[in-house]
């Protein structure tokens, strides 16, 4: 695999990316590319609720 183009992973797309993975414990980022180029930054997050109502996001 070749190194990224510097047009395509810029370091404000790199932060983005960062910050969406830091932010969840369980779910998806999902990086949505268009003509070679990342236009659209996705974040899901997988939330539970335990028997007792609680949330928990373990088991997921």
């Amino acid at each position: 695999m070749s190194s990224a183009n510097p047009e395509i992973w810029s370091r404000d797309l790199e932060r983005l990316v960062r910050e969406a993975l830091t932010s969840i414990r369980f779910g998806t980022v999902t990086l949505v590319v268009q003509d070679g180029r990342v236009i659209q930054v996705d974040k899901n997050e997988k939330i539970r609720l335990n028997r007792q109502g609680h949330i928990d996001g373990s088991g997921i």
